[in-house]
């Protein structure tokens, strides 16, 4: 655990597969085909008071979805990225544009797609359903699932580590 404390304190953007990760990972068609996700709330506080600590959140996700783009306007996430087929490039592109370097970069992912990303970024998470494959390739794997506080769980691990954590609750006490 020590490793991952030691690579959480270098993180100056998390980045989230959607999918998987900030939802359980089932997809809600309606008749007229409008698809529809559930997000939990405290996932979405976990990356608000994260960025308030200083470090951003981003999202790369392969599907393009209307309640994506809300639910990232909702929390002030600026680095949205959808319908990306080389999530990889993507990746590249947003280190680029902030100018860091892939070891400040921390990703969770849920599927062999997350894989390559993982393996680039300084830090990565995945959920306990994930395939093997992707357990692996984890540095960290969470003991929430997706959708249901697993986000949550690597902002507060990642504050922890850089020692914002108890600023960050102590501020929604007031």
């Amino acid at each position: 655990m020590q490793d991952i404390y030691e690579r959480a304190r270098g993180v100056r953007i998390a980045i989230f597969d959607v999918d998987g990760v900030l939802t359980n990972g089932a997809l809600h068609l309606s008749a007229s085909g409008e698809e529809t996700k559930t997000f939990d709330v405290r996932d979405g506080h976990g990356l608000k008071m994260l960025k308030a600590s200083g470090v951003p959140a981003a999202i790369i996700t392969s599907r393009n979805s209307r309640a994506v783009e809300l639910r990232a306007q909702g929390l002030a996430i600026e680095f949205v990225f959808q319908g990306v087929a080389d999530k990889l490039a993507a990746l590249d592109g947003l280190l680029r544009q902030l100018k860091l370097d892939a070891a400040a970069a921390a990703y969770m992912g849920d599927d062999v797609l997350d894989v390559p990303v993982m393996r680039r970024c300084g830090l990565a998470f995945t959920v306990p359903e994930a395939p093997l494959a992707v357990r692996h390739a984890a540095h960290y794997v969470t003991r929430a699932a997706g959708g249901r506080g697993a986000a949550r769980e690597v902002c507060e691990l990642l504050m922890h580590a850089q020692g914002s954590l108890a600023a960050q609750l102590a501020s929604c006490r007031r």
